[in-house]
C-alpha cells in the first residue's frame, strides 16, 4: 500500500458494468513524512474519501480482492482514510491538525 492524498474527482459516464456507481478519485502519492511525490493516480474508492484526506491505496491485485465485489477491474483502490502516520518517534501527520 501506498500513501496518498486526494487531489480530486474523475467522473466517466461511460465504463465498465460492473464499475456502475464507483467513486474514482485523482491521488497523488506521498512519502512517509508527508511530502507530495511527482507520481499521480485515478483510484476506485470504497470508503468514502474526500478532497484532501490523506488516504492508502491499495494496487495491483490486491485492489482486485476486496470482498464485496468478484474480479473488481482496478489497479489502485482507496482502502483507507489514514488517521495519524508517525516515523520512529515523529507524528508526521496527524488528520486532526490536518483540519
Amino acid at each position: 500500500m501506498k500513501l496518498a492524498k486526494v487531489l480530486g474527482t474523475v467522473v466517466s459516464t461511460h465504463k465498465e458494468p460492473s464499475l456502475t456507481g464507483t467513486k474514482f478519485l485523482l491521488v497523488q502519492m506521498l512519502d512517509a513524512a508527508g511530502n507530495d511525490l511527482p507520481e499521480y493516480e485515478v483510484a476506485a474508492d470504497c470508503v468514502g474519501a474526500g478532497l484532501t484526506e490523506v488516504v492508502l491505496v491499495s494496487r495491483g491485485s490486491a485492489a482486485r480482492q476486496i470482498s464485496t465485489k468478484d474480479r473488481y477491474p482496478v489497479d489502485a483502490l482507496i482502502v483507507a482514510i489514514v488517521d495519524t502516520v508517525a516515523v520512529g518517534n515523529d507524528l508526521t501527520y496527524s488528520k486532526r491538525d490536518a483540519l
